[in-house]
C-alpha cells in the first residue's frame, strides 16, 4: 500500500526528470571535439601543432588538443582512420611529441550509462502502464477519464421540481410519497424496523414524465438527484 501511495504521488515525477537531466548532463558536460577530414588532423600532427593526443583503439578514432586553436575548428579536434594507417598514425604523433604526452586507450563500456540506458525506458513504461491502469480502474477519475460515469447530479440547492409541479400522475405522487418521507428521516422507519427500499421502478412511454416524478421526490425530501441514461449503462 506505501509502494503505491508513493506512486500515487508527486515524487516519481520529481525523481524521473531529475535522472533525465543528470543523464543528459553528463554526456553535455563532456569535452567537445570537432570532426575533421583525416587528412586535416594528419597535417596538424605533421605541423607539431598537438598538445595532447589520444588515440582510441577498435575505433580507429584520433582526439587532439591542439597547441593553437585552428580558425575554423577550435582547438579540440578528432578524426578517424583506416586500420591499415594505424601504424602511420601513431609514428606521427610519436614524431610530433606532444608537449602532454600522448596515450592509447582500448574503449570499455561506461556499464552505469548502459544500465541506465535499459532501465530508464524500462521504468517509464512501468510507470504509464501502472498510470492508466489504475485510472481505469478508478472508475472515471483517473487521466483521459476512461469509464467515466456518465451519471449528472442536480444538488439541492438547484431549482426543484415539487408534487405540485407534476400533473396528470396522481396515484403515482400519492405512492411515492412514502419514498419522500423515508428520505426525509430515515430513522423514522428503520426505528420500527423497516427495511430499506432498494428503489421504485417507474415505466411508461416516453415523455409520460417518469424523470419529472423522480426529479420532485428529490425536490420534495431536499436530497441531490442523478439522472442517467440508459444507453450509458453500455460503458459500464
Amino acid at each position: 500500500m506505501k509502494f503505491k501511495k508513493i506512486l500515487r504521488g508527486p515524487l516519481p515525477w520529481i525523481i524521473i526528470p531529475v535522472v533525465l537531466i543528470g543523464t543528459a548532463m553528463l554526456f553535455l558536460f563532456q569535452p567537445q571535439y570537432q570532426a575533421v577530414p583525416t587528412n586535416v588532423g594528419m597535417q596538424f600532427i605533421q605541423d607539431g601543432n598537438v598538445e595532447e593526443a589520444l588515440i582510441v583503439d577498435n575505433e580507429q578514432r584520433v582526439d587532439l588538443v591542439l597547441n593553437q586553436a585552428d580558425d575554423e575548428y577550435g582547438d579540440r579536434v578528432q578524426f578517424y582512420y583506416v586500420e591499415q594507417r594505424g601504424d602511420a598514425v601513431v609514428e606521427g604523433i610519436d614524431q610530433a611529441n606532444p608537449s602532454e604526452g600522448f596515450t592509447d586507450e582500448v574503449p570499455q563500456g561506461n556499464w552505469f550509462l548502459s544500465m541506465l540506458g535499459i532501465l530508464i525506458p524500462i521504468t517509464l513504461l512501468a510507470l504509464l502502464f501502472y498510470f492508466f491502469m489504475t485510472r481505469m480502474a478508478g472508475g472515471g477519475r483517473g487521466a483521459m477519464q476512461f469509464g467515466k460515469s456518465k451519471a449528472q447530479m442536480l444538488s439541492k440547492d438547484m431549482p426543484q421540481v415539487k408534487f405540485a409541479d407534476v400533473a396528470g400522475a396522481d396515484e403515482a405522487v400519492e405512492e411515492l410519497h412514502e419514498i419522500k418521507e423515508f428520505l426525509q428521516d430515515p430513522e423514522k422507519f428503520q426505528a420500527v424496523g423497516a427495511r430499506i427500499p432498494k428503489g421504485v421502478l417507474l415505466y411508461g412511454p416516453p415523455g409520460t414524465g417518469k424523470t419529472l416524478l423522480a426529479r420532485a421526490v428529490a425536490g420534495e425530501a431536499g436530497v441531490p438527484f442523478y439522472s442517467i441514461s440508459g444507453s450509458d449503462f453500455v460503458e459500464m
